[in-house]
């Protein structure tokens, strides 16, 4: 196989779990190079990877074509600017910048520069969000009235993080953190809404970042998405709940991918590591064909992360598509810096 060598720009949570797992156990991929800062925890599973200590030393040393932005979000742009200047094509993790404008600059560089730009948006590999496609797909819901995304925490504490906490720094709080996958995964099902109306704000308080957001998107066809998240909901809703005029479809969110490897999981190439689940966590009723109403407990597929750098190797090597390019998550971007605008201005704002 083609061997693809890459190089990750930190080796935090996102690092230790999101990214080095699979580009260790993709044949496609050599972790060639690991940005740590002071320490080196990346030499006990990864002793192949040099380690540097700064992402400038890494890209004026490192032998590597793909960078992993994986630092955050507020150093996002800074960094991955510098590796499409060196040259390197890159992922970024989710969030993809602090604001459009940022956001439109990459992309921009990316063309110029004949290189990939993709963002990390793993959920759209989720069992729960694969399930709820796989029903829209069916159409056994007839046209589609209106959707709830829920992404809910029981965090009531602060966490100490401040690029995720502060209400100082840009791009911190909830609505970039959480909110980038239910955009994403709304314009994923719905497309691109006509307007939007949020309310985004901290429970916690106006001492730290939003920790809550309920957006409100409005599509030509009469469609209405809302987008929700909060930190004090201790016990779970459905997370997806779709309605139609034929009927409706009710999702729990139960991937657990992120939990497993956090636990150490080790994910397996070329097979679902992790399993379908054995329990329900699904209610679809709708009106069959003969106007019949039929009432079924489903139970999602496995998720797999893994197929996301399965679809980046596949871009490398044989030019099949890029997976969420960052000309398509600009889009996300918008609604995010629209939802601000509409909190701060307290108006409905047309995209």
């Amino acid at each position: 196989m083609q061997l693809v060598k890459a190089g990750l720009c930190a080796f935090g949570m996102s690092g230790k779990v999101f990214h080095a797992p699979f580009l260790k156990e993709h044949p496609g991929f050599f972790i060639s190079a690991v940005v740590e800062r002071s320490k080196e925890e990346s030499k006990e599973k990864y002793p192949e990877a040099t380690i540097y200590r700064s992402v400038d030393e890494m890209l004026e040393n490192a032998d590597i074509e793909l960078v992993i932005v994986n630092t955050p979000v507020q150093t996002h742009y800074e960094y991955a600017k510098k590796a499409l200047e060196a040259g390197k094509n890159i992922i970024v993790e989710k969030p993809f910048t602090v604001d459009v404008a940022e956001a439109e600059e990459l992309v921009k560089l990316a063309e110029e520069k004949g290189l990939f730009l993709s963002v990390y948006q793993n959920r759209r590999f989720d069992r729960d969000f694969l399930q709820v496609q796989k029903v829209l797909n069916e159409g056994k819901l007839g046209n589609i009235k209106e959707a709830e995304i829920r992404f809910d925490r029981f965090r009531t504490t602060p966490s100490g993080k401040q690029h995720k906490e502060s209400p100082d720094q840009i791009g911190s709080g909830s609505l970039h953190d959480l909110g980038a996958h239910l955009v994403d995964q709304a314009v994923q099902y719905f497309g691109y809404p006509e307007k939007l109306f949020a309310d985004v704000f901290s429970m916690k308080g106006p001492a730290f970042a939003n920790d809550y957001f309920e957006i409100l998107l409005f599509y030509k066809n009469d469609l209405r998405v809302r987008l929700k998240s909060s930190v004090f909901a201790k016990e779970d809703h459905y997370a997806y709940k779709i309605f139609g005029d034929k009927g409706s479809f009710l999702q729990e969110r139960t991937d657990n991918q992120e939990a497993e490897l956090v636990a150490g999981a080790i994910p397996v190439y070329g097979s679902e590591w992790m399993q379908p689940l054995k329990e329900a966590d699904g209610i679809l009723n709708y009106l069959n064909e003969s106007s019949e109403i039929e009432r079924v407990i489903t139970s999602s597929e496995a998720g797999n992360y893994m197929n996301y750098y399965q679809q980046i190797y596949e871009h490398i090597v044989f030019g099949y598509p890029l997976p969420s390019p960052g000309k398509e998550i600009i889009q996300n971007m918008k609604i995010i810096d629209a939802s601000l605008e509409s909190t701060k201005e307290e108006k409905v704002v047309v995209l």
